[in-house]
């Protein structure tokens, strides 16, 4: 009984820093997908751009339109920097981020049916003569 309750406080804590870990993975995954769909970075310098900055969510991709031009823009106020980008910028951003959202779903697919292949039952993979 006791290591029922062992392997369940194990598997809370385990899934607890699982999902934290994921949400900390989560922004430097969008940078690098902005940087490989031709997103530019700026740091801001002037007073302007400092407010534009700070007028910014952060770590949310958003649509401006300056000037009569879209412009989509992230800012990373870990790193102090803008990225900003164009409607083709934006477009092959989505296309990257799909393609990855599908090759990642297909990994979690294929760890689901390798261990559904194991056929381990309720037990697990030692059987009933491990109690």
């Amino acid at each position: 009984m006791k290591s029922l309750k062992l392997l369940s406080l194990l598997f809370v804590l385990v899934a607890t820093l699982g999902i934290t870990g994921c949400a900390s993975l989560e922004a430097p995954n969008t940078e690098s997908l902005l940087s490989a769909a031709g997103f530019k970075t700026k740091t801001p310098t002037t007073p302007r751009q400092i407010a534009f900055y700070n007028s910014l969510s952060v770590f949310e991709l958003q649509r401006h339109v300056i000037k009569g031009h879209t412009v989509y823009t992230y800012a990373d106020k870990k790193n102090v920097v803008i990225y900003f980008g164009d409607e083709k910028a934006y477009q092959r951003y989505k296309a990257l981020a799909l393609k990855q959202q599908i090759a990642e779903d297909q990994v979690s697919a294929a760890e689901m049916n390798e261990e559904a292949s194991m056929d381990w039952g309720s037990w697990g993979p030692w059987g009933t003569f491990w109690d």
